[in-house]
């Protein structure tokens, strides 16, 4: 059966989603309250614990908000969809594994010193879930019947996505050439705006006769 035929209902995978998200947050907070339980342990006082172990509030905190961001980019990306196929399907689970994997670089760095393989680990995981939403935004475009989400629109946030994708990279070579302080190379993701609308506006210069148009079924 041709992936046009196999189709899914989206209220299960939107859930199963949710699921994995929630979980994969919650998993974010384990290394700390194992923390509390040795800070306990050792008769640290409450300052002294936020004082020792500010890297791993941090990284929880950066790491929650990251996590919470791609799944409000994610429920906007499905809202209208109407129904999922089997490569959409596992384009999404390739998501929900990075998603999954985020908790273990976000434990390491915030309790082990900074070193390139970890930054590419963190930074890495934080590329691949943008890949994996950029492959599912491409499927969508090939396939517009499957959504109710304008062509245009679905470019945009492609054209986010890629925006995204180089800011990273960008970021994961600053922090690999600055040490420690290089995660706040990530404040760069805050030119995803400008860039995506750049990116955007070359897209359609580029490919104009498409521009309102939904593209063919490949």
């Amino acid at each position: 059966m041709t992936d046009h035929v196999l189709r899914f209902r989206t209220e299960r995978f939107k859930a199963f989603v949710d699921a994995v998200v929630a979980i994969a947050m919650t998993l974010l907070i384990l290394p700390l309250m194992e923390s509390v339980s040795e800070a306990a342990a050792g008769g640290l006082g409450t300052a002294e614990f936020l004082q020792e172990h500010a890297g791993q509030l941090l990284s929880f905190g950066l790491s929650f908000v990251l996590i919470a961001n791609f799944w409000m980019g994610h429920h906007r990306q499905y809202d209208e969809v109407t129904r999922i196929t089997r490569p959409l399907l596992w384009l999404n689970v390739a998501w929900m594994a990075t998603i999954v994997w985020l908790p273990v670089p976000t434990a390491m760095l915030g309790q082990m010193d900074t070193d390139p393989l970890q930054v590419v680990l963190y930074i890495g995981t934080l590329i691949a879930t943008q890949i994996t939403t950029l492959g599912a935004r491409i499927y969508l475009l090939r396939h517009p019947d499957l959504t109710k989400t304008p062509p245009s629109r679905i470019r945009h946030g492609a054209a986010a996505d890629i925006a995204s994708i180089l800011l990273s990279a960008v970021a994961m070579l600053l922090a690999i050439s600055l040490g420690g302080a290089g995660y706040l190379a990530l404040l760069l993701l805050w030119l995803t705006g400008p860039l995506s609308s750049l990116l955007d506006r070359l897209w359609t210069r580029i490919v104009p006769h498409r521009a309102d148009q939904p593209p063919s079924i490949a």
